[in-house]
């Protein structure tokens, strides 16, 4: 298998950074802390797919998926994914990447979401800059290993959404615009597009940090 397909192989370990995403999103309302909007809205949110694991059922999973949509701001990690790209694209391939992409994740999240297994998170601080916030987190594994996780969140009315998930300094919407950028350019974005209906991209593992 060649360096691409193994990046793009969904059996394979390129999930682990949105896994990590999911499992401490779902920890959100795990612990208290004093803050902001940004923070109490992305908890009650996830206190509700918690609630939906629990319930468990037929519709699981349909539920956890629109509780999602409320989560993320697919349509701007959708955008800032394809970086340049995204201007050469006509109204209705950017309506079909951003179906395909919102897929990609819902897909992802629910199948990590029913993973969790309570891990422990803490809460280091939230930032909010005019319509921009970032709520810092971190999660402590079963091994006793802590793990920074980042939520950059962006403001539509009154509603706070999550547009990117920085774990161990490495960002989310970063690796799959690197693995996008990589296959339009060397192939099409044709190409791309029918990787997504295969479900076959999923992001690169960030780099290991050598222990100290």
């Amino acid at each position: 298998m060649n360096t691409t397909l193994k990046l793009l192989s969904a059996a394979g370990g390129g999930r682990r950074i949105l896994a990590a995403a999911a499992v401490a999103a779902a920890l959100l309302g795990a612990a208290p802390v004093l803050a902001g909007p940004p923070t109490d809205q992305l908890r009650q949110r996830v206190d509700r797919v918690l609630k939906a694991v629990q319930a468990g059922g037929p519709e699981t999973r349909a539920r956890i998926r629109a509780i999602a949509s409320e989560i993320f701001d697919f349509t701007e990690m959708a955008r800032r994914t394809l970086g340049p790209h995204w201007r050469t694209l006509t109204p209705a391939q950017r309506e079909e990447f951003v179906a395909l992409f919102t897929d990609l994740l819902e897909d992802a999240y629910v199948s990590r979401i029913e993973q969790y297994r309570g891990e422990p998170i803490t809460y280091v601080g939230e930032t909010i800059e005019g319509d921009r916030a970032v709520v810092r987190s971190k999660i402590v594994t079963a091994q006793g290993a802590e793990v920074p996780i980042e939520y950059r969140m962006q403001q539509d009315g009154d509603r706070w959404e999550v547009y990117d998930v920085v774990i161990e300094g490495v960002s989310l919407v970063s690796n799959y615009r690197s693995q996008f950028n990589r296959i339009i350019r060397t192939s099409s974005y044709e190409d791309l597009v029918r990787r997504m209906r295969a479900r076959v991209v999923a992001p690169p593992e960030p780099a290991r940090r050598p222990r100290s």
